[in-house]
């Protein structure tokens, strides 16, 4: 996606939430449990906040979380770190220099994408949680955000934290399971060490062998971004191996969690 238009959406999503989550902030969140609405403002603030210093100093900030954060009303701490980020996102071009936990991706770029993809995921949390019509994922967010999910948290974490996968992984026959929505679809191969993730957008996968697929996931790009959030919505179509299935949701869940 676009620079831009990341920033458009991220710019939706953070008023959806910041709206909806001040109606209740009592109210337990499903999809994240053991918090509340307000355990979810303040998380997200503190993300906003943490990437708003990091761009500022260039490094990580020490110590974190900093002195008095605990003292703030939850969402005035979330539209005061909301501000913070906006201003660095304002006062740096996508391509200038950033740290980042990813190192391919060491760009305010990284971060635009991270926080668009983090505000639509904790925004369909609160609206759950408030018992509010789910507003509509688009369908370029929902497609960056399956393959920042696959390709970012999935492949990069199983490669850099190797220990949190091997339970699952150990016991893998190797697996073969495919995504896909409308102009994108995904590839991904686990092996007892190792996941693989191909990616091809308005087209097959070249070495993609049916054959050899053990499942696949099929939908609507925002149906499957919920799926493999575990964020609920609407029915994706899921067949062949449920064993493969369940490895993948458990693979997901180690990158994520």
């Amino acid at each position: 996606m676009e620079d831009a238009r990341l920033l458009d959406t991220f710019a939706a999503d953070y008023a959806r939430l910041r709206d909806v989550a001040a109606r209740d902030l009592a109210a337990a969140v499903p999809t994240c449990p053991g918090w509340t609405v307000a355990d979810l403002v303040r998380h997200v603030a503190q993300v906003y906040l943490h990437k708003a210093e990091t761009m500022r100093l260039g490094h990580w900030p020490e110590p974190w979380p900093p002195a008095g954060l605990g003292d703030e009303e939850s969402i005035a701490l979330l539209v005061r770190s909301h501000d913070e980020l906006i201003a660095q996102f304002a006062a740096h071009e996508p391509t200038d220099p950033a740290l980042t936990w990813h190192p391919p991706e060491q760009t305010v770029r990284f971060w635009i994408r991270r926080m668009a993809q983090e505000t639509v995921i904790h925004r369909v949390d609160a609206e759950l949680a408030l018992g509010e019509p789910v507003t509509p994922i688009p369908d370029d967010l929902a497609v960056d955000g399956i393959d920042e999910l696959l390709q970012v948290f999935l492949l990069y974490d199983e490669e850099a934290w190797d220990e949190e996968f091997a339970p699952v992984l150990a016991k893998s026959p190797g697996h073969q399971v495919a995504v896909r929505v409308p102009g994108a679809e995904w590839l991904i191969e686990t092996e007892p060490e190792a996941v693989a993730v191909t990616t091809a957008f308005g087209a097959a996968i070249e070495h993609l062998d049916e054959t050899h697929i053990d499942a696949t996931i099929t939908g609507p790009p925002a149906a499957v971004f919920r799926r493999l959030w575990n964020r609920g919505g609407d029915p994706v179509t899921e067949s062949g191996d449920q064993a493969a299935l369940t490895e993948l949701r458990a693979l997901l869940t180690a990158a994520t969690q």
